[in-house]
This record gives structure tokens, sequence and C-alpha cells, in this order.
């Protein structure tokens, strides 16, 4: 008899039909020789600091830190998880053979393993390997068993971050909550979530500290689109002033007219974080809620596993893809084009050195009627798949150069010549915009101009979103923007893709950060915890990622678990000692705290900061049905209506530039 171990009820339920293991007992079904048993996540968990030395359950800084010799697991402590592993266990005494089917994955190799280990089982292990719940994934994939020995360095980095998160938690955790807790409040200190609170933090302070710069932008309105000073921005108004004066007087020329043909690739398929960035930003869908509806959609078997971090699949997927895009029968009138010709194999989508255990998250041909929100997930999911094999997006890049006298200016706008790609993600009601379309310009042609000398000022950084900072956790803080860059830099990313939404909520659960709207901001008890910890390891984002490159290079067998634990016990302990010395009790509490957010309001929109054309004072802010002056308050009456506006276009179109023009005084 063969012993089958999942990590959930329903996983084992399907593999159990699959193997036909149809006779249902009490924690785990028979038949066909084969046994299909289960877990419910972590049966078993790393030892509690009594277990080692009972004086530990003491909150003393006496006591830190605490450092076991040697770190020991346990079944958890809950009736009905310590039924199902005797159940495991007896199952597993009478069997030579057992398959581990835990989900592919270090946690899921790290769950099983402790089982095994807790059931002192001696016998030969084989491991299943598989990215969706198919019928034909797991018939494949039991048709290629693994010795269970090949994923014995994924055990050993799943094993190690579970000694460290221990090791910094616990030690810290306690440290700094008898050190600087106020009554009853217990400061939680985590190797990755305490970098995550702190990159909020910094931020909120650089936007509290921001200070506005002022710089000044000549502009001029041509035929109802907008030119800009060709060598950019005015630091200084004095330069800019004479510039635009000159151009007053004189009237605006097409220089020449350029055109460049070129492609635009289509959005890579979703890694789990580019999807939880994706539904955050397009539906409002926390980190959290987006795993659990991409996990469902997973169980149910319509996409594959999605606790990835690649964007590419491996090419012996190649052969399945018509396959799959013809089951997608929901999606016919997207598909037929493609399965009417050879299917493109891009670079951008397959490749093998971008994949280790698990591909890009796609559909897998299986269709169901899915509630709302996994129905979102699903349609965007299917989408970037079927996009991805759609033709490139031909544009033309047009830059238009135009002069008054000596002064240049410059505008630059898009035309799509073949969709390509963009098809897939049309849709009925015409919503989307179109990419800037200019008017048809010839060079040498002549006409009158609006010009426009405006003062601006620098913009602080925007708050975090949950999408901004899932991506700052990806990118160990730093900012960014390209595909390309960003997936080298996932390997000193801070946190694992499916670990990130847990670390955002549990931030949120322990009082440190709120949402405001889609902002992420912190509160003051998560302040004032950045602020009493003074080491800047336990802070740092690009530090907590060097860790996590560690791991990986453990998972790849090429740094030792053994050294990464040792540094582990070794910045603990020189943290406790650290911390035990500081002269000051920062006495933070949450109680203290309740009344007190962050100070962060809510700006009138400030029109391109136009200073008031009446009181020279204020600037020019929208209202509800004109502008006026921020001033109000203190007896500035300007207003200007949006009926005038529209009086003063004179039928023409209205747009951001000509509403500054107006409000300036000209027309």
């Amino acid at each position: 008899m063969t012993v089958c171990i999942a990590e959930k009820p329903s996983v084992a339920r399907e593999i159990a039909s699959v193997l036909g293991a149809n006779t249902k007992h009490d924690g785990y079904y028979e038949g066909n020789g084969y046994v299909v048993t289960y877990t419910f996540g972590h049966l078993c968990t790393l030892c509690e600091p009594n277990d080692y030395k009972p004086h530990w359950k003491s909150w003393d800084l006496n006591n830190l830190p605490m450092l076991p010799e040697k770190f020991k697991t346990k079944v958890t402590d809950n009736a009905g998880i310590q039924k199902q592993f005797n159940i495991v266990k007896r199952l597993f005494e009478n069997t030579k053979l057992i398959i581990n089917c835990g989900d592919a994955g270090q946690e899921g190799e790290l769950i099983q393993r402790w089982v095994m280990e807790q059931a002192n089982y001696k016998g030969e292990v084989k491991r299943l390997w598989i990215s969706s719940l198919t019928t034909e994934a797991i018939k494949e994939g039991f048709e290629k068993l693994k010795p269970a020995s090949q994923y014995d360095n994924l055990y050993y980095a799943g094993f190690s971050r579970a000694i460290g998160d221990w090791l910094l938690g616990i030690n810290a955790t306690r440290l700094y909550t008898v050190k600087h807790g106020g009554y009853k409040q217990v400061l939680s200190v985590g190797r990755v979530q305490t970098p995550t609170l702190a990159m909020v933090v910094n931020r909120f302070k650089e936007i509290e500290n921001f200070v506005p710069q002022p710089y000044w932008e000549l502009q001029t309105l041509y035929r109802d689109t907008l030119f800009s000073y060709e060598e950019g921005r005015f630091l200084k108004m004095e330069a800019g002033e004479t510039l635009a004066n000159k151009v007053k007087e004189h009237p605006f020329e097409i220089v020449s007219v350029t055109k460049k043909k070129g492609k635009e690739y289509a959005p890579k398929l979703f890694d789990l974080t580019g999807l939880q960035v994706y539904c955050n930003t397009k539906f409002s869908f926390s980190a959290e809620e987006t795993l659990k509806l991409v996990q469902s959609l997973y169980e149910q078997k319509v996409v594959t596993y999605p606790r990835v971090d690649t964007t590419f699949l491996p090419n012996d997927v190649y052969p399945k893809v018509a396959g799959i895009l013809k089951q997608l029968t929901a999606y016919t009138s997207l598909t037929a084009p493609l399965l009417g010709k050879k299917i493109k194999k891009s670079a951008k989508v397959f490749n093998d050195k971008k994949v280790t255990d698990h591909h890009a998250i796609i559909p897998t041909g299986i269709e169901m009627q899915l509630p709302h929100n996994q129905q979102l997930v699903y349609d965007i999911i299917t989408r970037r798949f079927i996009a991805v094999f759609y033709d490139d997006c031909s544009v033309s890049n047009t830059t238009v150069i135009g002069k008054v006298t000596d002064v240049n200016f410059k505008t630059t706008g898009k035309e799509i010549l073949k969709k390509g790609w963009r098809d897939v993600f049309e849709t009925d009601d015409g919503s989307k915009k179109e990419p800037n379309i200019l008017p048809t310009f010839v060079k040498g042609e002549q006409g009158p101009h609006e010009p426009s000398f405006l003062e601006k000022q620098t913009k602080a950084p925007a708050q975090f979103t949950e999408a901004s900072l899932l991506r700052a956790m990806e990118t160990a803080g730093k900012q960014v923007d390209d595909d390309e860059l960003r997936d080298l830099m996932k390997e000193n990313g801070i946190g694992r893709p499916s670990t990130r939404a847990n670390i955002i909520e549990t931030l949120f659960k322990r009082n440190y950060i709120i949402r405001n709207k889609k902002q992420v901001l912190p509160t003051n008890t998560g302040i004032q915890l950045i602020d009493t910890i003074q080491n800047e390891l336990l802070k740092s984002a690009e530090l907590t990622g060097q860790w996590e490159k560690q791991l990986k290079d453990i998972e790849k067998g090429t740094f030792s678990a053994t050294t990464f634990i040792n540094n582990m016990k070794h910045m603990v302990d020189e943290l406790v000692y650290e911390v035990r010395s500081e002269t000051v009790k920062a006495n933070i509490s949450s109680e203290n705290n309740t009344k007190k957010k962050p100070k962060h309001t809510a700006k009138k929109a400030v029109v391109e900061s136009i200073p008031c054309p009446k009181c020279k004072k204020g600037v020019v802010i929208k209202g509800k049905t004109a502008y006026g002056c921020s001033n109000y308050k203190t007896g500035c009456d300007f207003r200007f209506s949006f009926e005038d506006i529209r009086a003063k276009a004179q039928g023409k179109k209205i747009t951001k530039s000509l509403v500054v023009t107006i409000l300036n005084g000209g027309i």
C-alpha cells in the first residue's frame, strides 16, 4: 500500500479521484492500492521557547537572547490537528512508500517533511511535483515521480527561513516589548514585517517633510495642441520670462515632423505579485483577497499554481498551448484568429532559464461558472495568456518641433497602426482612451498661438498603496518601473510572493498601518516603533533582501543553511546587547495613540500653481462650479465660473492647458 499525503482535504480528494482511491474513511481515502491522506496546512510547528527551557516562558530581558542549540518541531496544540496527525502517523506505520503530494513549493515541502519527521517515518519517499490540479496534470505527475532527495535543498531553505523568523521574531518582539512597550502593549518585530513597516513610515515622513520647489514652464497652444519649450523647465523665473515675452509677438512655425515606427509588446504573463498589483490597482482588491481568489481558482482547477515569482513559461508547455486555447470556449472570438495558423513562440514568453519550480499563472483550459470576483481575476489571467500569442502592436511615434523666432517647442504623440494584442483587451463600452493622437502638421506651416508661462511646484512622492508596496517589497524598496530590471532584482526582494500579502495584513492587524481609501498610511504606533528601533539592519529592506538572496542560494545548494542560522544567531545576540544598553524607554502604547492619526489632509485641486490674479498671494483652486482663490477664507473673492470658461473658449475644445491660458488672462 502506497500512502500519498496532500496539503489540504480538497487536494487529497482530487488526487484520490484520479488514482481510483474512492473509499472514504475518517481522515483519508483508500482504493486501487493507494491511501490518500492530508494535512490542514501546518500540522507541525517549531517548538516554543518554554519547550526548550521552562524559564524561557517568562518575558524577561535576563532570558534574552534565546538561542536553542538545536531546533525541534512538535505537533500543533489543537485537538482536530492532533487527531489528524495520529491518523497520518498510523498510515505511515503501515507503508514502505510515501508520496509527498504537498504544494509544490518551499512551504509545501516543509509542511510534509515536518509531519514525516514527527511520525518518525524512515522509509522511501517520492515527490509529486505538479503545477495544476487537472486530471491530466496529476496523471502526468504520477508518471514522473521524483526521489524526495532531489528536494532536500528546498527543505533546508524552508527550515532555515522558519528558524530565522523564530530567532529574530521571538527575541526581538520580547526585547522591544519589555524594553519599550507601554501598558499591555506587545511590540511585534519581524524579519520581513519590520522593514516593510519602515518603508511605509519613511515614505510618510518624506511626504510630511517635503518642501515644494518652484519652477517655471514655457508652453504654447497651437491648433489645440500643447507644445512645450524644448529645453525643459526653468529654475529661475527671470530666465524664462525673457523668452515668454519674446514669443508673444511672433507666429508659430512647424519646423519638422518626424514619424518613427515601433512595436509595443503584450503585457507579461502574471506572477503572483504582478496579479496582486493589477487587482489592487484595477479592482481595489487587497493583496490577501487576490491571493485567496486565485488560490480558489487553482483548487477549482481553472488556473495553474499561483504562488509563483516568474512571468515565463518553460518550452515544454508550448505544445499544450493550442489545446488550452481550444478549450477556452468563452473566449472563442479571441482564440479563433490564433488557432487558424501556427501559434507564435516568443522568447519573451518561453524561457527555461527564467523558470525554476513553477511557471507563470495561466488558465488550464477548464471552464466553469465562477462568482463575480473570481471571474474578474480569471478573466485577466486568461486574457493575458491569449494576448501573448497575438502579433505585437505596431505604432507610429510622432515628434513635432515648432519654433517662434529662434525659440524651439516640441510635442509628441502616438498613432496605432495595427492593434495586434490590444484587441484582446478592448471593451465594448469604448471607455478605453486612445493614445495621444496629433493633428496632421506640415513642415513650414505657420499660425497664431497662445503662449503661457506658468509657475509650478515639484511634487512629493505618492503615499504607498498596496500595489506599490508589493512592488517595493519585490525590489527591496527600490523604485523600478522596467519589467526586465524588476525580474533581475527579484532575488533580492523581501518576503516571498506567497507571504507578502500576509505580511501586509499582519501590519494592519497589529495597528501599525491603516487604509485611507487606497493609501496605506502608518499609525502613530507604527511610526513610534520604527523611530525607536535604532538597529538599521532590522529596518533595512535592502539588507533583508540580502537574507532572502541567501535563502534562495540555500535552495540552489550554493549557500550553507548552517552558516545562515549561525549568522542569524550572531545578529540576534548583538541586537539584544545593543537594545539592553539603551538608556531611554520609549513607552510605546497604542492606547495613547488611538485618538491620534497621522495628519494627512486632503487638499483642494490646485490648478498648475497659478498665482491668484486678484490678491497675488493665494493660488487658483478648482471647486465644484468654478475656479477660485485658495485665500477665499481670508477675504479674496476671485471667482471664475465654469460657464465663463466655456464662453471664453468660443467653441474650442476645453483642455487643461486652455483653462490655464484663460485663467492667466489669455484669449
